[in-house]
């Protein structure tokens, strides 16, 4: 590839794309939707929360300077993230609080993106954190995730139109955002059944000895916040592009 392709690419990425009309970003906002609430759909779709959760992990414990040794993804669309250094402290505490504000975080900044008309700039980001986190992955099921998540974004980017890239861009912001929120309420519902005794809230309990609900409230709260600036910020303000 010569200079000028590769300049050509670099525009083509980082520049930016026509806003798509507005019945298109309402349209892929309610089928995210329709995604989070229906259970049959929501046992598959979730996977894509818990690759964004254990990446959070994942980030946090890179960052703290704890050594990553891997993160697993199951079928059931639970996941683990596997770290060493400080049992306590401020590392290990941003590790385990990363899970749950790493979804949402995400989506505002793929709201981020796209209110900045970045599409193609958005999709080829994915594609980088996802191959970053790939070599990552230590088990079957979760390499098998990321890879098809990975080319799913591919195939968009290269082949799409700039309406189906848009779609598509649209649809996993959207999708990040409601998203976040039901995981976070399901992490409550088994807290009070007693089964989330090794939760992420419990953990973080027990490093800080600030009470569970507290985190799982901070949880919510951040997961709510992303989703109310993260909408402002992808619903179209001219009326006349519905």
């Amino acid at each position: 590839m010569d200079g000028q392709s590769i300049g050509a690419l670099w525009d083509r990425v980082t520049g930016a794309q026509p806003a798509p009309h507005g019945w298109l970003v309402l349209a892929t906002g309610a089928a995210a939707l329709l995604a989070v609430v229906a259970r049959p759909l929501w046992r598959v779709t979730r996977n894509a929360v818990t690759i964004a959760h254990e990446g959070g992990h994942g980030l946090a414990a890179l960052l703290t300077g704890r050594t990553l040794t891997g993160i697993r993804l199951h079928s059931d669309t639970s996941g683990l993230t596997l770290s060493y250094g400080q049992p306590t402290g401020p590392g290990m505490v941003l590790t385990a609080a990363a899970g749950y504000i790493a979804p949402p975080l995400l989506g505002l900044g793929c709201a981020a993106l796209l209110a900045a008309d970045r599409i193609t700039l958005l999709l080829w980001l994915t594609i980088a954190l996802l191959l970053a986190l790939l070599v990552r992955i230590r088990n079957a099921f979760g390499f098998l995730s990321v890879i098809l998540a990975g080319a799913a974004f591919f195939l968009v980017s290269w082949y799409g139109t700039a309406e189906v890239q848009a779609g598509f861009a649209y649809l996993g912001s959207w999708f990040l955002l409601f998203g976040s929120v039901r995981p976070v309420l399901e992490l409550q519902y088994q807290r009070r059944r007693g089964e989330g005794g090794d939760s992420d809230a419990d953990q973080l309990a027990r490093l800080t000895g600030v009470p569970g609900l507290a985190w799982v409230t901070l949880f919510l709260v951040t997961a709510l916040v992303c989703l109310a600036v993260g909408a402002h910020w992808l619903l179209p303000e001219d009326p006349a592009s519905f």
